[in-house]
């Protein structure tokens, strides 16, 4: 029987997908299951580890039920997942507790005051990536700190997708990516025993496994594997790397010879170019990410915004709230499908808007947990749609903030999330960035790029540029360009943006150390 197909295994935050695509990157099928995870006090956000495992070898048990003879039909397997957070395993690769996720923020504190320390700079200047609590190097330093006991346990440290590997595969590694960008130079993509030493770590190195390149590497599904799974053992897997950077690969993030960004509408803001390492260019502020590509010599520089559509939502909050207390009642949906209409109805550029709605600030392209949203430029003669444009407004904004941060705009920028399918929305990113942009249709665009990454492994594709060819490029709309007018328009309001959110700066402390008090 053919072996047609690759398997593409993507361990989200709260779905854990497996999805098939056939050799030429058409999705044949999916399965999904909830991956949830748990909130406990002091910011704390974990996940079982066993229970990950299980999870992600019953989507490939129920894929084999609803394709025909898919175990003899693959030709590979690859797995990405959710980035930073710290998974512990013992010395029998078992787990140590439960996975610490990229949303706990336990070591929060102790993010900020490496940042403060002056060897942050040099630290930075290695790695390319801006410190938080998100990170497994603050995860270990703070548990050294607070929880030496569960160190003394540990005897390798993982991401998610590398725990996941470990059970496909029995190999202990972690992929370029997240090796370099946590504890390593993107320059020579090696780890890094200065910045090691800077977390404290020194002692705890042996806990970082080896990197393994899942474009160049893989490993055979163990006997114990396939029976977890259906599939059949021996059959090749790769190590994807890290979420974001198999997103952009599926997503069209990552076009050959081509100057494009790609920008995730979601519920956080995601900002990401594919570079020459030689071009990366650094934030002041100590921001953003540099993760490695598994492509030769290029890097992505990533700066995200703490609130997405968090703020769209915000909005239409507002006038649903209002409704249903009056009795009439309407959804967000409802209020959703007259966005375009409320757009069309409104003034660009008439009132500045920061999107800093959340309450843990922003982190992209600045870090203040104290920053709060703002309106400037409010009169009477403004209503209720020059507020929906605003917020939309506001994101273009912050999506240029975040591309500046990386050095200059891109020339056209891929669009993803659900809020991307709006026309309005895609007018006024296209303005603001002064570039063209366009959708991807792909869907699952994260297992999309792993399964990439196991086809170039495999050898169905030459590289990652021809694999992209075949998978990415067809499934790419027609480029829609900037409005000559807007762009004048937003450029004006851009200059508004900084200047007032840099003079807002100041008071958001303030603000925050008496805000509730009677």
């Amino acid at each position: 029987m053919s072996k047609d197909l690759i398997i593409g295994i993507d361990a989200g935050t709260s779905v854990m997908k497996s999805v098939a695509f056939d050799l030429s990157g058409r999705q044949i099928d999916v399965v999904a299951h909830p991956n949830g995870y748990d909130i406990g006090p002091g910011g704390s956000v974990t996940q079982p580890i066993q229970r990950t495992w299980e999870d992600c070898a019953a989507t490939l048990r129920d894929l084999g039920q609803k394709i025909p003879n898919l175990a003899q039909r693959v030709a590979a397997v690859a797995v990405t997942g959710q980035g930073d957070g710290t998974w512990l395993i013992d010395h029998e690769n078992r787990p140590v507790g439960d996975a610490w996720l990229w949303l706990d923020g336990r070591a929060g504190a102790l993010a900020e005051s490496f940042r403060q320390d002056d060897g942050d700079h040099a630290r930075f200047e290695i790695t390319g990536t801006g410190l938080n609590a998100c990170q497994m190097g603050v995860q270990l330093a703070y548990m050294r700190e607070h929880m030496p006991e569960v160190l003394d346990q540990a005897d390798c440290a993982f991401h998610c997708k590398d725990w996941l590997y470990l059970n496909l595969t029995n190999a202990r590694v972690t992929d370029p990516s997240e090796a370099t960008f946590t504890y390593g130079d993107y320059r020579t993509l090696n780890r890094s025993d200065e910045v090691i030493g800077f977390l404290g770590l020194s002692d705890h190195a042996d806990l970082l496994p080896q990197t393994c390149d899942g474009v160049q590497t893989t490993h055979a599904l163990t006997p114990e594997a396939a029976v977890q799974t259906g599939l059949l053992a021996g059959t090749p897997v790769s190590l994807g790397y890290v979420d974001i950077i198999c997103t952009v690969l599926g997503g069209g993030g990552y076009l050959p010879k081509e100057d494009t960004g790609c920008t995730i509408v979601g519920t956080t803001g995601v900002h990401v170019q594919c570079k020459d390492i030689a071009d990366v260019v650094l934030n002041p502020e100590r921001t953003g990410y540099v993760m490695t590509m598994p492509i030769p010599g290029k890097v992505a520089q990533l700066q995200t915004n703490m609130a997405g559509t968090l703020n769209i939502d915000w909005v239409l909050g507002l006038a649903r709230d209002l409704c249903n207390s009056l009795g009439f009642f309407t959804t967000d949906q409802a209020l959703l499908a007259q966005v375009e209409n409320w757009m069309a109805q409104s003034t660009p550029g008439s009132v500045v808007y920061h999107p800093y709605i959340s309450e843990a600030g922003e982190r992209g392209p600045f870090i203040d947990h104290t920053a709060r949203a703002s309106l400037i430029g409010l009169t009477t003669e403004h209503g209720y749609v020059d507020l929906i444009r605003a917020a939309i407004e506001g994101l273009s904004m912050a999506s240029r903030d975040c591309y500046l941060a990386m050095g200059a705009l891109p020339d056209t920028v891929t669009l993803t999330g659900g809020a991307a399918r709006s026309v309005a929305l895609r007018e006024t990113y296209a303005a603001a960035l002064g570039a063209s942009v366009r959708l991807c249709s792909r869907v699952e665009a994260g297992a999309a790029g792993a399964a990439m990454i196991a086809a170039v492994a495999n050898e169905h594709h030459a590289n990652m540029d021809a694999c992209a060819s075949q998978w990415v490029i067809p499934l790419l709309s027609p480029l829609e360009p900037p409005r000559v007018d807007l762009v004048e328009t937003y450029e004006k309001m851009f200059d508004a943006y900084r200047t007032t959110r840099d003079a807002l700066r100041p008071t958001w402390g303030s603000f925050s150390s008496f805000k509730g008090t009677p």
